[in-house]
């Protein structure tokens, strides 16, 4: 624990170094929210089917759409992102040269980065209440809490495989082009999947995404009970027992390639 608080001590000092930043990240939020409520105004009041099992509301639809996706876009982007940061400062050799375990190093980088998701996650949630009075009073917080979990366990795996391949390739890695493209066109993030043509639904169910946003929408706009809500958890365990170890793997025969060429520090 006391190397994993060393990196989110780390970080948090890098950010706090930079209030502008952040409080730009936060204000961003604010205007995000407003955006997105008036866009909605278009569709409010239309009787739209697609929307009936999320509670008919587009705002509240899209408010968590945007809210949960930025965990899939920190997951997908944040260890490549953070690896090359630490390539280009010189600190990755030093840092795979001290006695840590590899994983930790993987997964103590994108803490911080996390957390402070999680904290505009509760911005965006928190507008939208107090300001347009979506209510989340009646949700499976239990339910939700358990996908979360679920989710950042899947997209950090992508972020994984994807880290090694900026590892390898230095730039342009495939997988996160690949994923993040089916993930805003398949994903549900602004639409339900359910409008979607039926072949591009079928591809649709390929996107752990899909999963992730249907299931947390349910639990905490509607109320849906845990076990309504298992098959969605299920298939994202799968996704994530099936990735996880994938990409540990991938991570470590990437650096052990960039060992055998003298490659680590290159960018």
């Amino acid at each position: 624990m006391r190397k994993v608080w060393a990196f989110l001590r780390r970080d948090w000092l890098v950010e706090s170094s930079y209030p502008v930043s952040l409080l730009l990240q936060f204000l961003g939020v604010f205007f995000n929210v407003f955006v997105f409520y008036f866009l909605s105004r278009l569709v409010t009041g239309l009787d739209i089917p697609a929307l009936a099992s999320y509670g008919g509301d587009y705002f509240a639809f899209i408010l968590v759409g945007i809210a949960f996706s930025g965990y899939f876009g920190v997951g997908l982007s944040s260890f490549a992102s953070n690896l090359r940061t630490a390539q280009t400062t010189g600190t990755l050799e030093a840092m795979l040269l001290t006695p840590t375990r590899l994983s930790t190093v993987i997964f103590s980088s994108c803490l911080w980065d996390y957390l402070l998701t999680t904290l505009r996650t509760l911005a965006h949630l928190a507008l939208g209440a107090l300001l347009f009075g979506v209510s989340f009073g009646q949700g499976n917080y239990l339910a939700a809490f358990l996908i979360l979990i679920l989710s950042v366990i899947t997209f950090s795996s992508l972020g994984i495989i994807a880290a090694s391949f900026i590892m390898v390739l230095k730039r342009g890695d495939p997988v996160t082009w690949l994923v993040n493209a089916l993930a805003s066109l398949l994903g549900g993030v602004f639409y339900p999947v359910d409008v979607l043509p039926g072949w591009l639904q079928g591809v649709s169910s390929l996107v752990p995404v899909t999963y992730a946003l249907r299931a947390m929408r349910r639990a905490l706009l509607v109320g849906v009970s845990t076990r309504a809500l298992l098959p969605d958890m299920l298939i994202l365990a799968a996704f994530g027992a099936f990735l996880l170890p994938i990409s540990l793997l991938a991570f470590r025969f990437a650096v052990h390639r960039a060992r055998v060429d003298g490659s680590l520090a290159h960018y």
